[in-house]
């Protein structure tokens, strides 16, 4: 038996990977295959409304596959595939091959200008011989006791607020930032503070900030990372980036192009503007004393 979800897929959330592990127990030892678009539908209708990631399509396709998915595949949203009405995106699925059940939320909407929904996915299914099933939607208790449905934009909106134990609470796991080490301007390092800056792409930063992660290394091991999200505002204005310090590790981070994963677990403080050097070392070597301990705290059985 073959079972497919379509979606967006970003994050792979809690959401997401219930669609997926009802679409296993449904396949048995058949196959489950998620189809996704790349990049992002908006992007080619609407490209200023198109959301930030929240994960690469390499990682978004690891994540699909760890949920239960056998393989993943990625749709190109040409104008002409977004103009399908539905009868005409279900054959074009069924091409690579027939399928006997789709599975998706109860909000789930395709075709053209999103007019179709799961009653028109259940008469297509009755004239093409599949099924529909539809999973209910997952909601998660946030920090503030508050009950909330599990979705992409509620992650965006987390996450632009640092809510990143929130994020996790909805993603099932911490928020991983992942990247490319770039070039910098080496102040770190001359502060005591070596850091790796991190190129995202098009993927979203968290708010400003600085925050405890726990960083993957190359070689395997790991090492607590003071991550710092923002624009330098003691050295004046600048970009947004991710700056990432490796506390406790002994190994060089003024070399370039390679990829560095750190997790985040913890808000520690906002970014804020010292007024001299000092300051800013004497908050950073705080900053760094709290990461450790955070750390240690979330580590120990």
């Amino acid at each position: 038996m073959k079972v497919i979800s379509i979606g967006n897929f970003d994050g792979v959330h809690l959401g997401h990977r219930d669609l997926l592990g009802r679409a296993r127990e449904l396949a048995g030892r058949g196959r489950v295959l998620a189809v996704t678009f790349e990049p992002h539908p908006a992007a080619v209708l609407q490209p200023e409304t198109a959301p930030p990631r929240l994960v690469s399509a390499s990682r978004r396709r690891e994540l699909l596959l760890e949920a239960g998915a056998d393989d993943v595949r990625e749709l190109t949203p040409t104008r002409d595939l977004l103009d399908l009405d539905a009868q005409a995106f279900i054959s074009l699925l069924r091409e690579d091959g027939p399928f006997e059940a789709i599975v998706e939320g109860p909000d789930f909407r395709f075709a053209r200008g999103r007019s179709a929904g799961l009653d028109t996915l259940r008469t297509l299914g009755g004239r093409m011989g599949f099924e529909v099933e539809a999973v209910p939607v997952r909601t998660v208790t946030l920090e503030d006791r508050s009950e909330a449905p599990v979705s992409s934009s509620l992650i965006r909106w987390l996450l632009a607020r640092g809510r990143v134990v929130d994020v996790a609470r909805a993603l099932g796991r911490p928020h991983r930032l992942d990247g490319t080490v770039v070039s910098g301007d080496q102040r770190g390092r001359g502060l005591g503070f070596p850091t790796a800056n991190l190129d995202l792409g098009d993927r979203l930063l968290p708010a400003d900030g600085v925050y405890a992660g726990l960083a993957s290394l190359p070689e395997g091991r790991t090492a607590v990372a003071a991550v710092s999200v923002g624009t330098k505002p003691t050295f004046g204005a600048g970009g947004r980036l991710a700056e990432i310090h490796l506390i406790d590790h002994d190994g060089p981070l003024d070399d370039y192009g390679w990829t560095l994963e750190v997790e985040l677990h913890r808000w520690i403080r906002g970014q804020a503007r010292f007024d001299g050097v000092d300051q800013l070392v004497e908050r950073m070597t705080l900053d760094c004393a709290e990461i450790r301990r955070t750390m240690e705290e979330l580590v120990t059985p």
